[in-house]
């Protein structure tokens, strides 16, 4: 069905030209959103197409079944770029990337439709998050290195310029925070891309290529090199210490942001770090084990234990996915096959979740005036749609088995037990604290009694862009959490190509 057609490239082009159309829509303003909406749709509708064309087994296809394939990817292309620096335009996907992929073009062509009744400057806002697509399933696909740090460095712009023109009160302070932390993570990451390049002597920016040589670099240069990528990529996760610019992003972002940046660019770090940095520098990895064990131990606990003390919904919100990115990078800490498929579908699994949950806090925030959750209460008599809605979203990201959280975390957990024996009660205790504070947030903002400290008498239940988009998750929470192997399949062939370096894992 796509033999012989660029679908990856065809599905970046797409939001790009309906960026560009969004932007130059003059005066016919009320337009953006359904040109934005036409586009992101086509993108996805394409991704499925990738999705359901991707062969899960490539070793048993039958000959000219595969379209593009090449060392595990498939859809794979090629082009001559900048010929004279050894720079091309390489694009694939593999069982690591589908998910993500789709993934972006979803939680995109959603969002879109969440903001429908967005009214400021409506066609940059919407072309924005066109353009933020690009950045993002370009840097899921881009298979060199330059076209990687080039679509990395696209994301971070529409994001700060959503952040400081749409966001809150301290909107300024957040987008600059935002920018400084993530664009000097970028530059640690693009040191480290140059020294792989130039101590590779190949010419030519492949992650494939680079990938054959560097594995024999020296353990000093391989740690070295992996520790200014571990630091790149880790910030973006985000790891702790260097985490603090989300909550604040998050609590100033507007609700689509919010939604795009917790569900696609926090995955732009655990992407990079299975993509290029543990495949292509094993010693260093091998390491450094014992360091991305214990960050990621500690922002499973320290996120969850800050949630406690939050009174902001959306700021809860934000420090569970710190708690919860901490997953990824625990399962990737094993280096084994079991731990990084529990790791790479965590990502995906959390961007599920985390988009149902930031609609809800925007759902409270625009009916409600506030998401304080003390001014907040017996809001499902008023809201019964609302309350249903966020009680699953809750449900699902404490992991309750059946939904899609439940299946990524115990698979971490087991992997964690095999490497690591009882250590694993640590970030256990996380689960009971999960628990602990989504139940009390929804029992004080939902359900009990009403505060009287805000005035409810206008709140209505959600609109219909607000809950198709959330129902639309919801279901794929349940699908996915009921038959994870959907996904699993897909993923753990990449998986143990990625980690041939270390014996298969």
């Amino acid at each position: 069905m796509l033999e012989n057609v660029p679908v990856l490239s065809l599905t970046i082009l797409l939001p790009l030209v309906g960026a560009l159309v969004t932007f130059t829509l003059g005066k016919r303003e009320s337009m953006a959103k359904w040109v934005a909406l036409a586009f992101s749709a086509a993108a996805f509708l394409l991704s499925l197409a990738v999705a359901f064309e991707f062969v899960v087994d490539p070793y048993s296809a039958a000959p000219g079944e595969l379209d593009g394939y090449s060392n595990g990817y498939q859809f794979y292309e090629s082009h001559v770029w900048i010929e004279s620096l050894g720079i091309n335009y390489i694009v694939g996907v593999d069982g690591i990337s589908l998910p993500l992929f789709v993934l972006t073009t979803l939680l995109c062509m959603l969002s879109i439709i969440f903001s429908w009744d967005t009214d400021h400057r409506p066609k940059e806002y919407f072309g924005l998050m066109l353009i933020l697509e690009v950045g993002v399933l370009g840097v899921f696909v881009a298979l060199d290195y330059f076209m990687f740090y080039v679509f990395w460095e696209i994301v971070l712009i529409p994001m700060y310029l959503m952040i400081g023109i749409w966001g809150g009160p301290n909107k300024d302070y957040a987008a600059i925070k935002f920018f400084i932390y993530t664009h000097i993570a970028s530059l640690a990451m693009l040191i480290a891309i140059m020294a792989m390049y130039f101590e590779a002597g190949l010419r030519t920016f492949s992650i494939e290529a680079i990938a054959e040589v560097s594995v024999d670099f020296s353990s000093g240069l391989q740690l070295a090199i992996f520790a200014a990528m571990f630091f790149g990529f880790g910030v973006k996760l985000p790891m702790v210490p260097f985490h603090t610019w989300l909550p604040d992003a998050h609590v100033e972002a507007p609700t689509a942001g919010s939604v795009l940046l917790a569900g696609l660019l926090l995955k732009m770090g655990g992407y990079g770090l299975i993509r290029v940095a543990i495949p292509s520098l094993p010693s260093g990895a091998e390491d450094m084990v014992f360091v991305m064990a214990a960050i990621a131990v500690a922002s499973i606990l320290y996120g969850a234990i800050l949630c406690l003390a939050q009174a902001d919904l959306k700021k809860m919100v934000a420090y569970s996915s710190i708690s919860h990115m901490g997953f990824v990078l625990l399962g990737y800490a094993t280096l084994g096959e079991l731990g990084v498929v529990a790791g790479v579908f965590q990502m995906f699994a959390h961007g599920l979740v985390t988009a149902v949950l930031f609609m809800m806090c925007g759902v409270v925030q625009h009916k409600c005036g506030t998401r304080m959750i003390p001014l907040l209460g017996g809001l499902a008599s008023r809201m019964p749609v609302a309350a249903t809605l966020m009680t699953v979203g809750f449900l699902a990201s404490l992991g309750l088995p059946g939904l899609v959280s439940f299946a990524a975390e115990f698979m971490v957990f087991a992997a964690m037990f095999f490497k690591w024996g009882m250590w694993i009660f640590l970030p256990i205790t996380a689960v009971a604290v999960t628990a602990a504070y989504y139940l009390w947030a929804l029992q004080r903002s939902m359900f009990g009694p009403m505060t009287n400290r805000i005035e409810t008498s206008h709140v209505r239940d959600v609109d219909w862009y607000e809950g198709v988009p959330v129902a639309v998750l919801i279901v794929l929470i349940a699908v996915f959490g009921v038959f994870p192997a959907l996904v699993f399949s897909r993923i753990g062939p990449a998986v143990e190509i990625a980690l041939r370096a270390f014996g298969g894992g």
